[in-house]
């Protein structure tokens, strides 16, 4: 059994309205000092020794991910 991570971001030319409202968030709470922040989504998903990379990256592409706005990235962490 391995822990998969996979971590989906916007685009970085697509505006990003939540992370944006995060930064005026942490402005009027004190922090001035954060001038930008990108929200995405974090999947963690328990697979077995039959799931190889290229199964993974179609869960994330074709599930997981909308690729017209998102990009993703898979992070297999195989300590047991």
């Amino acid at each position: 059994m391995a822990r998969v991570v996979v971590h989906v971001m916007p685009k970085s030319e697509i505006l990003d309205p939540q992370g944006q409202a995060i930064v005026g968030a942490l402005g009027r709470l004190g922090h001035p000092g954060i001038t930008d922040v990108r929200q995405g989504k974090r999947f963690e998903l328990e697979v077995d020794d039959s799931v190889g990379d290229a199964e993974l990256a179609e869960i994330a592409e074709s599930l997981l991910a909308n690729t017209v706005i998102e990009d993703w990235v898979v992070l297999r962490d195989d300590q047991p």
